[in-house]
Formats: structure tokens, sequence, C-alpha cells
């Protein structure tokens, strides 16, 4: 037997060991697996560099540690970002309100009933799907098929009104609607 499938052998005969001890320091039991798989990829990859294979077992543990604190270091990246975009999400940027064409204000009472209501709670209120769904006594797939709509028809309704500057994004609105005259 070679000395590439001792460890291999070695490996494989305290598999389940490595895996309970993945598990004991992350929560999740796939996580912890897929940390064991990458650590025997790892162990696989440089074993030609083992001269003790004695030792091994001791090797492949400080190969499965080091993988879990890279598990929990990209965690806390991931995490960080995600709050960072959450942030810049929530925030307005400086002067949103001024560059929103004012023609939305006096086109979506002109939408039938239950499309103004979605657009006027969902995109201009900030209420969640969910929420808006049950308050109605509809499915959420329901609620976003109307707010398709309704959001399809206020296009249609903002470039008959706003013409070019519709198709352009509707951002520092120039049309001669009642709205935007006194802004």
């Amino acid at each position: 037997m070679s000395a590439m499938e001792k460890i291999q052998t070695q490996l494989l005969e305290s598999l389940n060991e490595y895996v309970a001890f993945a598990r004991k320091r992350l929560s999740d039991p796939e996580l912890a697996a897929d940390a064991v798989q990458d650590s025997l990829l790892k162990a696989l990859n440089a074993a030609d560099g083992v001269r003790d294979d004695k030792n091994v077992k001791a090797w492949f543990y400080g190969i499965l540690r080091r993988t879990i604190i890279d598990l929990y270091r990209s965690r806390d990246v991931y995490r960080r970002a995600v709050a960072q975009i959450q942030s810049d999400l929530s925030s307005p940027f400086e002067g949103e309100e001024q560059v929103v064409c004012g023609c939305i204000d006096t086109l979506i009472p002109t939408l039938k009933p239950q499309y103004s209501t979605l657009l006027q709670r969902l995109d201009l209120g900030g209420e969640t799907r969910e929420s808006v769904a049950a308050n109605l006594g509809i499915t959420t797939n329901n609620l976003t098929v109307r707010l398709h709509r309704a959001r399809r028809l206020l296009k249609e309704r903002l470039t008959q009104t706003c013409r070019l500057c519709a198709r352009n994004g509707c951002l520092d609105c120039t049309c001669d609607t009642p709205s935007n005259q006194e802004i």
C-alpha cells in the first residue's frame, strides 16, 4: 500500500469524527458536511507533503479548523455587505423627492381603485406585499399580478401624458402637466 493510499484510508476511517467535529462548530449540518468535504479535497491535494502518516489525523484536523475559520470569515464579510446594501437602499439619496416625476401624483388616482391603492401602499407607502395581501384577503401571488398590471397601466398613462420625458425615465420631469408647473 502506497503512502497516499494509507493517508486516504486513515482519513476515511475517521470521517464520522470529522463530521461530528465540524457540526459542533457550525450550526448547519449541510455546511459542516461541505466543510469536511472541502477539507478532504485540500488534504488529498497536499497529501504528497505528509512525511509521517502516523499524524494524519492531527494534520487533517488542522486543515478542517482552518476551513471552518474561513467559513466564519466569509459569512461575516457577507453579513456586512448585506447590511451595507440594506442601509444604502433604506436611506433615500439626496434630493430624491425632487427628481421623481410629479405627474405620478395626478395619474395614480385615474387608475382603477384597486390598482391605485396598491401603488400608493406598496410603491409610495413602503408596506410589505405580505401585509397588504393579508389586509386585502388575497394571496401574495394575486397581489403581485395586480401590482404588475397597475405598474404597466401607470407606465402607459405616463407615456401618454409625458411623452418623451416618460421614455427617458421620467426623472427631472419637464412636461407641462399641472403638477410639474407647481414645482
